[in-house]
């Protein structure tokens, strides 16, 4: 008999009563350190009083009144996202997928707008997670995603990621731009080369292309910076954002240059719940903390003291982890057991990671991950690798 929940999720058969810091506690009363962060989306780990009292604040006011008014939690929102960043204008939703789907909407409209409304098709990469919408998986291109569910929707075009050559000759007189992550998180932490990302900005500029990046599991400070094409000189006309955005409340958000932004005019696009009353007051009290003097630079501090000590862990167990991969908290141990059954073993340890491609373990802490807390995982992802070790051993 099915459950009542449909059964679209391999959960791992523990509940979580409560969380602090960068801990959570289960049911039982067992402690779980978590390096999965909601997959990046617990930004400010679990509890955060500045975000608890902001949601608690704006809730006892008013939680919903939809877009049909003035939003001032959302203006200034966006006020703060535009001095931050490439963009000119906001606008906000609710999840990864749908900030991608308004990405793509918008590049195609203002294709149109300037003229040249056969420019719809999409440039995207093989190694890809846009999300799970009907477009989005046929964005994504994974034949695992896309299984029963008919014919892929028609518009996008897939090449090797970080191969420049490859994106040039896919190029035709339909294509409107290209969609990138800076890093591939679930694609198994691959990082954009930087003179592939210069490449793609001078290739957009030499046939009138847009260049989006998706910047869902980049953004909002996770790999050191508040978004992950700041650590470049390239900056795209469209970015889509969303996960660690509003600290764990559901929220996500298109940024967008003025030319991308003016295309999506009254009716040519909506939402219901996004860029509400308490999804802005979340999304303001992350940008709080992230943008406060110091942070990003501790966070960096304490992100490199991890990554060293991921590196002398492979060092130490290469017959279970061969490679550290990634920036900032956004980090990835290439496996050489099944990735599966490294998650297992350390959530048995009482570490929390999440799985990815190229049989990759994310780590993933929030952002206020501390060194004695990076100590203690450490310790437990040493204590996995011995207990896979004596398993291959047998």
């Amino acid at each position: 008999m099915i459950s009542a929940l449909m059964p679209n999720f391999s959960r791992a058969d523990i509940a979580f009563d409560h969380g602090h810091g960068a801990w959570l506690f289960d049911t039982q009363g067992r402690r779980y350190l978590d390096f999965g962060a909601g997959i990046a989306t617990s930004s400010l780990g679990h509890g955060h009083p500045h975000l608890v009292q902001a949601i608690a604040a704006q809730a006892a006011k008013v939680i919903h009144v939809s877009n049909l008014y003035r939003m001032p939690q959302a203006e200034q929102l966006a006020a703060r996202f535009v001095a931050a960043s490439f963009a000119d204008s906001v606008f906000f939703c609710n999840s990864g997928a749908e900030a991608n789907e308004g990405l793509v909407k918008a590049m195609r409209k203002a294709q149109s707008d300037a003229g040249h409304p056969e420019r719809t098709r999409i440039i995207c990469f093989d190694g890809a997670f846009h999300g799970r919408t009907l477009a989005m998986i046929s964005a994504t291109g994974n034949p695992k995603y896309l299984a029963g569910f008919g014919k892929k929707v028609d518009g996008f075009d897939h090449v090797p990621f970080n191969n420049l050559s490859e994106v040039r000759n896919a190029i035709t007189a339909e294509t409107a731009g290209i969609l990138v992550e800076p890093i591939q998180g679930e694609g198994g932490i691959r990082a954009a080369d930087e003179a592939f990302l210069r490449g793609l900005r001078a290739t957009c500029d030499e046939f009138g292309l847009f260049l989006g990046f998706d910047e869902v599991q980049t953004g909002m400070g996770r790999t050191g910076k508040l978004f992950a094409y700041q650590w470049s000189d390239v900056e795209p006309d469209v970015m889509s954002l969303a996960k660690g955005i509003g600290g764990g409340f559901p929220m996500a958000a298109l940024l967008a240059k003025e030319q991308v932004a003016r295309a999506l005019v009254p009716g040519s696009h909506g939402t219901t719940f996004g860029g509400g009353p308490l999804a802005c007051a979340a999304g303001n009290a992350v940008l709080d903390v992230i943008l406060a003097d110091g942070f990003l630079e501790q966070m960096n501090e304490v992100a490199a003291y991890l990554r060293a000590g991921l590196v002398a862990l492979v060092a130490r167990h290469g017959s279970v982890f061969t490679e550290v991969r990634g920036t900032g908290l956004l980090l990835g141990l290439k496996c050489a057991v099944p990735n599966g059954d490294v998650q297992a073993q350390a959530m048995r340890q009482g570490l929390l990671s999440v799985a990815a491609g190229e049989n990759v373990l994310r780590l993933l802490p929030p952002l206020i991950i501390t060194r004695a807390e990076c100590d203690e995982a450490l310790a437990m992802l040493d204590k996995t690798a011995q207990a896979l070790t004596m398993e291959i051993a047998k």
